[in-house]
Formats: structure tokens, C-alpha cells, sequence
């Protein structure tokens, strides 16, 4: 099995380290060796990436505004194809997980951007619910269902 590691250069030490909002003298951010790509996996490299940089961030491992390698960068670090890296990258920032900032880079965004789509979800199910007279439990028990299909 082959696995692409996020690791540091030769000669930078013993782990990578970004800096947040490209910006000089800010806080840095420890990336380590947690990002692992499978080429003999089901899924395609881009989409590994992808899972990976979203689950990093929703359990707090990339926090909000951290600064992520540029796209050549990971890709050597990974041993992956340039477009690889820049397909993942472009679906993060279609769907608002990440923001590109010019030349300063491509950033972790602010906000998550499921919690306002999940949000108004819920408040169109609980409209749509309301309309048809149902109240809170019917309507949770509606979409417990639907969660076991």
C-alpha cells in the first residue's frame, strides 16, 4: 500500500508549521504527519485530500484562518500530481471550507459553512412540518427514519 505523508522538508526539522494569515510575527500551527493519501483506496486522491482537510477542521486539528501549504507544495509533499492537490483545493473553496487570498494563499475559512446550510435545512423541514400540523416529535421521528434508510 502507498501513502503520501504530510511531512517537513529536509533541514526544517521535525514538523511543518504555517503561518496563519500569511501574515509576518502571527501564531503558527503544527500541520505533523496526520494527512495520508491511499493510491490503491476506492476513492479518487483529490477526494481523500478533500475528506481529510474537512474532518481536520471540524475536530479542530486546522483551526479557522490557519494558512494551508500552497497547492505545489503539498503536492510534493505528498508525492501527488499538482492537479491533484488543486482539485481538492478548488471543491473546498466551491463549498466555503477554505478561501484563497490572492497571492497571501489559501486559507481555512472563518465560518463553517454546514452550519448555516444545515441551519436553514432545519428551518425549512420544521416549516414544511408546521404546514402539515405536525409538532416536534412527530417531525424528529420523521427524520430519525429517514436517517436509518
Amino acid at each position: 500500500m502507498q501513502w503520501g505523508y504530510l511531512q517537513p522538508r529536509r533541514g526544517e526539522g521535525a514538523s511543518w508549521a504555517v503561518n496563519l494569515a500569511g501574515l509576518r510575527d502571527t501564531e503558527q500551527v503544527e500541520l505533523g504527519e496526520w494527512l495520508r493519501v491511499d493510491g490503491r483506496a476506492g476513492r479518487p486522491l483529490f477526494d481523500q485530500l478533500r475528506n481529510q482537510i474537512i474532518d481536520a477542521i471540524r475536530d479542530g486539528t486546522l483551526s479557522p484562518g490557519v494558512r494551508l501549504p500552497t497547492v505545489r507544495e503539498l503536492a510534493g509533499q505528498l508525492g501527488l500530481a499538482v492537479n491533484t492537490v488543486a482539485r481538492a483545493y478548488r471543491e473546498l473553496e466551491i463549498a466555503g471550507v477554505v478561501e484563497t487570498r490572492g497571492r497571501f494563499g489559501t486559507f481555512v475559512a472563518r465560518a463553517d459553512p454546514s452550519d448555516s446550510a444545515m441551519a436553514a435545512a432545519a428551518r425549512s423541514y420544521l416549516d414544511v412540518a408546521r404546514g402539515l400540523g405536525l409538532g416536534k416529535a412527530d417531525a424528529l421521528r420523521y427524520l430519525e427514519a429517514a436517517a436509518d434508510d
